[in-house]
């Protein structure tokens, strides 16, 4: 399942009127992260999704919710994202 700017719980997020598409594909880079740039969260929430069976819309609002509100603030590059990420939400469940 893709999850969609629709799906999103938070609206505070930038979107570019123009944008790369290839720009969030493949593996999570070294590229800084940013919990405000709308693309790149839905990246990590679909990167993320595509590696779980059965991912729904609710397992991927919290993904975003865990972003939004446990991600250290520290610069963070997406791969160390996409690591957290994985680590913290094996121990959720």
């Amino acid at each position: 399942m893709l999850f969609l700017k629709e799906n999103l719980l938070y609206r505070h997020y930038t979107w570019l009127e123009e944008i790369n598409k290839d720009l969030y594909t493949g593996a999570p880079s070294r590229r800084r992260f940013n919990r405000f740039d709308g693309e790149q969260v839905l990246y990590i929430i679909n990167l993320y999704g595509s590696m779980s069976d059965g991912f729904t819309v609710e397992e991927g609002r919290r993904i975003e919710d865990m972003i939004q509100k446990e991600l250290p603030i520290e610069p963070k590059s997406e791969l160390s994202v996409f690591n957290w990420l994985m680590a913290s939400a094996k121990l959720e469940k």
